[in-house]
Order: C-alpha cells, then sequence, then structure tokens
C-alpha cells in the first residue's frame, strides 16, 4: 500500500535516478522554441483518483503490478528560451497494457488492468525534471480504418505560462507511419514527439527522454 511518505519517497528515488541517466538525456536535442501542442483527446481523466503519483506501475491497496513493459519516462520542462521552469505540474494519461483507458467513454471492450494507475502527476524540481514510471501503453481502435499506435498523453501547467496538451509516441513502432495525428505534425515536431527508449548503463528498465517547452504569457514565439 502506498502512503504519503512511499509517495515522496517514490519520487525522490525517481529524481535521484535521473542521474543515472544523463547519458541519455544528454542526447536529447535542446531546441528552443514551444513543443507542438496535440489533441487532448477524448480519456482525459474525469473521475478523481486517490492514487496518482509518479509510479503508474502499482496502485493503493494492491501489492500486484501491472501488467505490461515497465519503463521510464523523463525529461526537463524549459520555457521559449530554453531556461527550465521549475515547480510545474506535468501529468500523464495513458491506456493500460491492452489498449484500453480506465474512462466511462472508452468503447474498447479490451479488459482493464486493476493493478494499473492510469493518470499520474509530477512537479518539475529546480532543474526543470520530471520522471514517471509507467508501462508501454497499448494500440487501440480509434475508427474502422485507424488504429492508433502506442502513446501517452502529457498536459503541462504552471501559472504564468500558458498550457501545454500534447502527446509522446515509441520509436520503432510500426503504427506511428499511419497515425493521423502524428503524421499531421512537421517532421521536426514528429521528431520530438517520438522518443527512443534506452537502457540505462548498468541494466534497468529502458528509458525515454521527453523534453517539454511552454511559453511564457505574453512571450513571442
Amino acid at each position: 500500500m502506498k502512503s504519503r511518505r512511499g509517495f515522496l519517497k517514490s519520487t525522490g528515488l525517481a529524481l535521484t535516478a535521473l542521474g543515472s541517466w544523463k547519458a541519455i538525456e544528454a542526447s536529447a536535442a535542446q531546441v528552443c522554441g514551444v513543443t507542438a501542442p496535440q489533441p487532448r483527446g477524448p480519456f482525459y481523466p474525469i473521475v478523481n483518483q486517490a492514487d496518482k503519483d509518479t509510479d503508474l506501475t502499482t496502485v493503493v491497496g494492491s501489492s500486484a503490478k501491472a501488467v505490461g513493459e515497465v519503463v521510464w519516462v523523463t525529461g526537463t520542462v524549459r520555457d521559449q528560451n530554453c531556461a527550465v521552469v521549475d515547480g510545474a505540474l506535468v501529468e500523464i494519461w495513458q491506456a493500460c497494457a491492452s489498449g484500453r483507458y480506465n474512462h466511462p467513454n472508452d468503447p474498447n471492450t479490451a479488459p482493464l488492468d486493476p493493478n494499473f494507475q492510469y493518470w499520474g502527476r509530477a512537479i518539475t524540481d529546480a532543474q526543470g525534471r520530471y520522471a514517471f514510471k509507467t508501462i508501454r501503453p497499448g494500440a487501440y481502435p480509434a475508427d474502422r480504418d485507424w488504429v492508433r499506435p502506442p502513446h501517452i498523453h502529457f498536459r503541462v501547467m504552471k501559472r504564468g505560462y500558458h498550457e501545454l496538451v500534447t502527446q509522446m509516441y515509441f520509436a520503432g513502432e510500426g503504427l506511428n507511419a499511419d497515425d493521423r495525428i502524428l503524421q499531421s505534425m512537421s517532421p521536426q515536431d514528429q521528431n520530438e514527439a517520438v522518443v527512443q527508449f534506452q537502457v540505462p548503463v548498468g541494466g534497468g528498465e529502458p528509458v525515454g527522454v521527453f523534453d517539454l517547452k511552454i511559453a511564457k504569457v505574453g512571450a513571442r514565439v
């Protein structure tokens, strides 16, 4: 069972672990500007849940683990001039390994995972960093001739900045080439949205670096 102390500990461990991923993080391009927005989609959480910390692989009250490949998603939030943004709220939400969202409007008949959290929140640290432990989501049908590839939704907020809603995709996924949302973006924006996951030196779960850029209110971008 998670506790407040456990939540703070897990968050601290996640950010501490970033130190071992510097080689991966350093390889991510730092380009000024703003991350391209993408649709929020119909499955943003509408029902509050007690457990919405940075570890989506377990839930309060259960010792079982979520089904699926465990991955870490980390990155740095910056402004349009590449200055780090501390204290920003970063939310993620996604489907479980079967491709279903924990949302009353999801028509997918795939099974839900009772041990997956589905929705998490992080606050960026003094260096603008965030980190989530989650699973690679499953693909799911969006229309009769459209299957959405695995992706994670992001929402970034801080007072004085424009809210950002976007999506992150997994490199090497064949369905990316036919995704209507991803393919509607410019090549540069696609490149930033598709993340390569790598196993850190010394082993462990794969880590993907997804840096996010938000604009200050009134800034020219």
